[in-house]
């Protein structure tokens, strides 16, 4: 018998009832650290007091009205994201998915504006994830997202992960755009190196086609930088951003540079909930915090200890992991066991990590942990090895 939940997840069987900065604890008392922070969603912790103060001043005041009004915190969280940004523009979503499916119509509707109505391909890569809507399985393109659901969207073309030959060779008349993660999550925190960013950043110059970026779970401060394509000094045209934005908040976005959301004109989309005041307000605060770049050297400070401290782990018991992966506090380890063993470990360590692909293992804590608690995770992650030793 089915259950009133859909039984889409294999959920572990721990039931939390609270949480403090990188601390959840479960209904039964114990305290678990999380690195997994709801997958790089609660980039401030849990119970942040600054989000939790405007939170509550805010659902006081007013909570939702829709977009058929003005909504003086969605333009002031817009001109923050402008201010810090390539961005001219900001369309406010709830989600990553949705955030995908305008960047996909963005681009579609640039060039059909333009007359190229046969200019509607987007390369993608493989290992990507944009979602599990029908454009987000469909640029996927992996048989575990897409079995069952066709016929698929059409329009997509995937390739095999940073392979500039590929890219080269793919590309056509019918091709409108480039979509890619700077650092794939769900396919396994693989990096894409910064020359390779800018050489597509040149293919796209070169071939007159827009690039978009999907900074869903890399951006907003997770790599140290606000925005992960900062590190290659390139800009995309168009960029779905979602997760930790919102602290924990269902709020997304897609920034777009004003040439290449040209065709979204009044009518061509819309959100019933995306942008309202209350969201907006935390997304506000959010970016108060992050955006300031003494926090992002704090970031960077101690993406460098957690990872100097995973290195070492590494070199001390070779038997359960071969390789560090990642930019800032969006790390992995490359299992050479299961890593779905090496989550489960970490459950019975009182430790919450989150796996990938590539037999990945993700390491995502909050922006704000601290120098203590990342000691604390390379302890536990030390039992862990030892454990499946």
């Amino acid at each position: 018998m089915i259950t009133p939940v859909l039984p889409t997840y294999a959920r572990a069987d721990l039931e939390f009832v609270k949480g403090k900065g990188a601390w959840l604890t479960e209904a039964d008392g114990s305290h678990f650290l999380d690195l997994a922070s709801g997958i790089a969603v609660n980039s401030l912790g849990h119970a942040h007091p600054d989000l939790v103060k405007i939170i509550k001043s805010q659902a006081e005041k007013l909570w939702h009205v829709s977009n058929l009004y003005e909504i003086p915190q969605q333009r002031a969280l817009a001109e923050i994201l402008v201010e810090n940004s390539f961005a001219d523009t900001v369309f406010f979503t709830n989600s990553g998915t949705e955030s995908c499916e305008l960047a996909v119509k963005m681009a579609r509707k640039y060039w059909f504006e333009k007359g190229y109505h046969d200019k509607f391909e987007i390369i993608t890569f493989e290992g990507s994830f944009h979602g599990r809507s029908s454009a987000g399985i469909a640029a996927t393109a992996s048989e575990k997202m897409t079995k069952g659901f066709g016929p698929l969207l059409p329009g997509f073309l995937s390739i095999n992960w940073n392979n500039h030959e590929a890219i080269k060779n793919s590309i056509s008349d019918r091709t409108a755009a480039i979509l890619l993660e700077p650092i794939q999550g769900e396919g396994g925190i693989r990096v894409v190196p910064e020359q390779c960013l800018k050489g597509i950043r040149e293919f796209c110059d070169e071939n007159k086609i827009l690039l978009i970026l999907d900074e869903v779970q890399c951006g907003v401060g997770r790599t140290g930088k606000l925005f992960a394509h900062e590190w290659a000094e390139i800009e995309p045209d168009i960029m779905m951003v979602a997760k930790g934005i919102g602290g924990g908040f269902p709020l997304g976005a897609v920034l777009a540079k004003e040439n290449a959301a040209s065709g979204m004109t009044t009518g061509t989309h819309g959100s019933t909930y995306g942008g309202n005041p209350l969201g907006c307000s935390i997304g506000l605060k959010v970016m108060d915090i992050i955006s300031n770049p003494n926090f992002l050297l704090d970031v960077n400070h101690k993406a460098k200890n957690f990872r100097a401290g995973l290195s070492e782990l590494l070199n001390k018991n070779t038997s359960i992991f071969e390789e560090v992966r990642g930019k800032g506090l969006m790390l992995g380890l490359k299992c050479k066991v299961q890593n779905i063993d090496v989550v489960n470990a970490g459950y019975s360590n009182k430790l919450l990590t989150v796996p990938a692909g590539d037999n990945v293992v993700r390491l995502l804590p909050p922006l704000t942990i601290s120098d203590k608690e990342i000691k604390q995770a390379l302890e536990k992650l030390d039992c862990v090895m030892t454990e499946l030793s």
